[in-house]
């Protein structure tokens, strides 16, 4: 018989994936795979039920952590994931009679898995990491492109002042609970045709936690924790885009039982800026000239992230020409050297003429159309070849 493959291998997905993640990552593979997608086809149906297999373990909580710790042997119903072992067997096995007595597996998994025995569940009083956190900051146009120090006022939950995070009443303290002696955890046995198991499960006294605390912190309610308002400083760094996310390590809620803290993540919002459109790292922006700069040329002053600079544009330029200012674009957050600002030029045409003006602009005409005779009756003799006038 085939060796089964790892269920996060066959969902394409890491071992820490969350439970959207494996969902998607599922959801994906089953339409490919699907036999109605694939008719007749063997190999597409036995991806399927291998697909199925795998998130039927990893979408169920209780399945994935005896899958963690066991490997495929913690969920085979016919093994002894399925068949209720909880640490332990006794009478006669495998024709050893009564030899073994009480023998104890969960003293061999402690040592090698770091568990206390077979379809145990991870002590809720062990380490534990700390939530993270996640919020948002507004920054300005120009501020994504150089970078700036921000202050955030964010919300996390910080151990009790009052109790000193031990949830207890100051003077009293938490008391080790007499029914699990502070494991948190509860072996019951249970004797079958196979022998006697051994189940271990959540210690409904103190509900996992390994210790009871008769007269609760008035602040914090016997949690250890209060959640509180705290200033943070940010470095936003030069380049950032909106949308994109930076994170700082440690600054989320605090661990519970000695475990590290969470961490924080700030999403980036950045305001449009009137003048200027970004596009990767380089800037794009606008700049309206009138009839007569266009005609003869000028020099033109040109707002840039650093400032307004001279560029020159020629004589004869076209509404819609674009210019390229190079290194005057957006900073590459990971690297040196910045991208170029793009400058089109709109060529506005006047209004509200008075006559002295129009008067100007039909002499003008009239010098135009001597000029370009000979150009606009070649066009002309073009257009009536293409539409066979």
């Amino acid at each position: 018989m085939a060796e089964k493959r790892d269920y996060y291998e066959v969902l394409g997905v890491s071992r820490d994936a969350s439970d959207e993640e494996i969902k998607k990552a599922y959801r994906k593979l089953a339409k490919k795979y699907h036999p109605d997608m694939n008719p007749g086809n063997k190999e597409a149906e036995a991806k399927f039920k291998e697909i199925n297999e795998a998130y039927e373990v990893l979408s169920d909580a209780d399945k994935r952590a005896k899958y963690d710790q066991f490997g495929h042997a913690g969920v085979d119903p016919n093994g002894f994931g399925g068949s209720g072992f909880g640490g332990g067997f006794s009478g006669g096995f495998g024709g050893f009679g009564g030899g073994f007595g009480d023998f104890d597996f969960g003293d061999i998994f402690e040592t090698f898995f770091g568990g206390t025995g077979f379809g145990s569940s991870r002590r809720r009083n062990g380490p534990q990491k700390g939530k993270d956190v996640k919020t948002s900051i507004e920054i300005s146009f120009k501020q994504a492109a150089f970078g700036v120090e921000k202050e955030l006022d964010i919300l996390r939950m910080e151990k009790c002042d009052v109790c000193g995070g031990t949830g207890a009443k100051p003077g009293t303290s938490p008391k080790v609970c007499s029914v699990c002696k502070g494991t948190g955890q509860v072996q019951y046995k249970q004797r079958t045709p196979l022998g006697q198991f051994i189940n271990v499960r959540t210690c409904e006294h103190c509900h996992g936690e390994g210790k009871i605390i008769s007269t609760p912190c008035s602040v914090c309610h016997g949690k250890g924790q209060i959640r509180k308002a705290r200033k943070i400083k940010v470095n936003i760094p030069a380049g950032i885009d909106d949308g994109q996310t930076i994170s700082l390590r440690g600054e989320g809620d605090p661990g519970i039982n000695g475990g590290p803290p969470g961490d924080l993540f700030i999403t980036v919002r950045v305001t449009p800026h009137p003048l200027f459109q970004r596009q990767g790292t380089d800037v794009i922006c606008e700049v309206p000239i009138t009839f007569v700069q266009a005609a003869l040329g000028a020099e033109l002053e040109v707002p840039t992230l650093d400032g307004k600079v001279k560029y020159t544009i020629p004589e004869g330029t076209q509404t819609g020409t674009v210019f390229r200012l190079r290194n005057k674009g957006i900073p590459h957050i990971r690297g040196y050297g910045r991208g170029d600002q793009y400058v089109k030029v709109i060529v506005e045409v006047p209004k509200n003429l008075n006559e002295k003006q129009k008067e100007l602009l039909r002499q003008f005409a009239e010098l135009e159309n001597e000029n370009t005779h000979e150009q606009r009756k070649g066009f002309f003799e073009k257009m009536r070849d293409v539409l066979g006038l």
